[in-house]
């Protein structure tokens, strides 16, 4: 049995197995019992006296968690507990939404800044994944917000005030990251060109076989940082040391990883950071959401390795290229476990 809605969300609830096309190959199928038996998790790292007479150590903390996990949680973060609120419940009703409510923003065109899809690229993909989304760009925020729902009544103020908050943090985040590489505060910052900002708010329903698919499969970021708000059911895992961790949610906090382009994990960063493959799962219980933002360079901005970073030992890992390069192959390839800065590797 196939898909017979637009959306998943109109699907879910009225099968009791998982049609044939989200099915993944056996040696491609979670374990689940791993979600539940992992203590270990990635860094919690503190932002208290970020600008102030804690930086130094800040900084070193974040430079650890990049080089050795890609990712870490963040508290007293500045982001206060109501604009989060209202975020995570506006997007639980645009979900709730009716079906012909919710279709009025649907389309699987990748270049709409505004978009409902389902899954990841439905036109190319073999496998489907566990997931709608609402794919929303926020930057520069006043050209954006007419094109996104209007239903919930509250959703634009509600997403818009989260947006700019999230937009502060990212930059903070940026040179703190800065920093930590030995670079100039603002280096990633004009890096970046004009910058880019989106969110994907996913849903991911109740699953009646979470053992045979995946909310999204293994992949790395292409942006330079996301920062993801889940609520409070579990289903992130990330890759460590070729263990999956689970990142099991802690009210008030966000994650933060690498992207590709910070390289933070490659490029940027020259290999000095590893943006790490991580992934989503699903359960038969509870609807799961995320919400992240992803950070990113401007399409015209040329990605290169920071001057800096590179000498005779290491020689620069990877050729220079433009963002919107990079994205197209990410999104024509898919979600895949090998990253697309493979396709930019430098011939030393």
């Amino acid at each position: 049995m196939a898909i017979t809605k637009a959306l998943l969300t109109d699907l879910a609830s009225t099968v009791d197995r998982v049609p044939s096309n989200f099915i993944r190959p056996v040696a491609d199928r979670p374990n689940l019992e791993q979600l539940h038996s992992s203590s270990a998790s990635i860094p919690i790292i503190d932002l208290h006296g970020l600008d102030g007479s804690n930086r130094s150590q800040i900084i070193q903390n974040i430079a650890h968690a990049c080089h050795n996990y890609g990712f870490f949680q963040i508290v007293n973060h500045g982001i206060p507990e109501e604009v989060v609120s209202k975020m995570v419940n506006t997007s639980k009703e645009f979900f709730h939404l009716p079906e012909s409510e919710r279709l009025k923003t649907y389309s699987d065109d990748p270049s709409k800044t505004t978009r409902l899809s389902t899954s990841f690229n439905v036109k190319t993909e073999k496998v489907s994944n566990w997931r709608d989304f609402l794919r929303l760009h926020c930057h520069p925020l006043e050209d954006c917000v007419q094109e996104w729902p209007a239903n919930p009544p509250s959703f634009r103020e509600d997403v818009a005030e989260y947006s700019r908050e999230m937009r502060g943090l990212s930059l903070k985040l940026l040179e703190a990251i800065s920093e930590s590489l030995g670079l100039e505060r603002d280096y990633i910052d004009k890096a970046l060109g004009k910058h880019g900002q989106h969110m994907a708010i996913n849903y991911y329903p109740p699953c009646p076989q979470p053992e045979l698919t995946y909310g999204l499969p293994a992949h790395a970021d292409p942006n330079a940082i996301t920062i993801l708000l889940q609520n409070e059911v579990p289903g992130l895992q990330v890759l460590y040391n070729g263990t999956w961790l689970t990142v099991n949610p802690v009210p008030n906090t966000f994650i933060v990883n690498i992207g590709d382009q910070i390289q933070t994990s490659y490029v940027i960063s020259n290999d000095r950071y590893k943006s790490v493959l991580h992934r989503a799962l699903v359960n038969s219980e509870k609807e799961r959401m995320s919400i992240p933002t992803f950070y990113c360079p401007s399409h015209d901005a040329m990605i290169k390795p920071a001057p800096q970073l590179v000498d005779n030992e290491p020689p620069a890992q990877y050729t220079n290229f433009t963002y919107s390069e990079y994205f197209d192959k990410f999104w024509n390839r898919g979600l895949s476990k090998a990253t697309c800065l493979d396709m930019f590797k430098a011939q030393n």
